[in-house]
């Protein structure tokens, strides 16, 4: 069971796009919660970001095989990086994702729907992963490589290559 928990306004599509393609990939059920409030502690005013560490934090922790993913429309950082695209606490079985950095508007380009939603399986799955007890792959075209940037992320597919998917227990 995978359980998607939305922080504050995150759209309809995605929460279904993610439904779909979860589904698809693990083989599991995927259920959501209504959206949660992003409390305000969890905001770094000189950096203008979130603590994606204190973030998933907020997170309840998965039981069993549930596993929860959190999103959200905010910026997120993690100490000695810029940003995030998402983390994953792997004993926790929860992970949080962040959205922004996956629009292109956010680098002032025009939308691309399609594109973004691609980008948010994508590290939606990534970091489900890394519950399942996955670490980084070297396989460029697997999810579960190491994105440190879009252009590696949009390089990947949003499944596992072989040898992750005989590695992950979920």
């Amino acid at each position: 069971m995978i359980t998607l928990v939305p922080f504050e306004r995150v759209t309809h599509a995605v929460m279904e796009e993610l439904k779909v393609r979860l589904l698809e990939v693990f083989a599991a059920e995927v259920g959501s919660v209504p959206p949660i409030v992003i409390p305000l502690w969890t905001y770094e005013p000189l950096r203008g970001q979130y603590n994606a560490h204190s973030l998933l934090q907020v997170l309840q922790e998965g039981k069993g095989h549930e596993r929860i993913l959190g999103i959200v429309d905010r910026d997120l950082f993690v100490p000695r990086l810029n940003f995030v695209f998402g983390v994953a606490d792997p004993v926790g079985h929860r992970a949080l994702i962040a959205l922004p950095r996956l629009q292109q508007g956010f680098y002032n380009l025009p939308p691309d729907p399609s594109l973004f939603l691609l980008r948010t399986v994508k590290e939606a799955v990534h970091e489900l992963g890394h519950t399942g007890g996955l670490e980084h792959c070297p396989d460029p075209r697997c999810v579960m490589y190491f994105s440190n940037s879009l252009a590696d992320t949009d390089q990947k597919d949003y499944q596992f290559c072989p040898r992750c998917r005989t590695k992950i227990t979920f």
